[in-house]
């Protein structure tokens, strides 16, 4: 199996999740199924087939969590030294060509990307167009909306 980069971050935000998973979760839905159960014919008993649904998505989410944790690359942006180039992890700040206007954003794994938070895929066009430039340069990026022309205004690893 290939590695999924995933900054320090990122992992702790996914291991928190299966702590809650199997430890309050995947309880839960335990007692939820034997309460149903206590309540007789399992044939007609629609809280018992939710119960039963909602463990189905709980071990899902937990094998699925289990996975990208054991193929993960577990990437510290504080420990990179990449000499000013824009690598994963690193936070970038870009100032639109044609407004002016100044954006920054963090380069992070599939899973832990949010746009309202600042946080970009890796894979998303925006860091593609950004891995390997540096402070200063320009960038071009083909955007849904069209091409779009950032500057490079600093590039920070934290």
């Amino acid at each position: 199996m290939a590695t999924i980069p995933i900054t320090k971050n990122g992992a702790e935000k996914l291991k928190k999740e299966l702590q809650q998973l199997k430890s309050v979760e995947r309880p839960a839905v335990i007692q939820a199924i034997a309460e149903a159960r206590a309540q007789g014919d399992l044939s007609e008993n629609a809280e018992y087939d939710a119960a039963k649904d909602r463990q189905g998505f709980i071990e899902g989410r937990i094998k699925e969590v289990e996975g990208k944790l054991a193929a993960a690359q577990i990437i510290d942006p504080a420990a990179i030294d990449a000499g000013g180039k824009v690598v994963f992890g690193a936070t970038v700040e870009l100032e639109d060509q044609d407004s002016g206007a100044t954006v920054t954003y963090q380069i992070v794994g599939e899973d832990e990307a949010d746009l309202k938070l600042g946080l970009i895929n890796i894979s998303s066009p925006i860091a593609r167009a950004l891995i390997g430039k540096e402070e200063g340069d320009a960038a071009e990026v083909q955007a849904p909306g069209g091409v779009r022309h950032y500057d490079i205004v600093s590039v920070v690893y934290r």
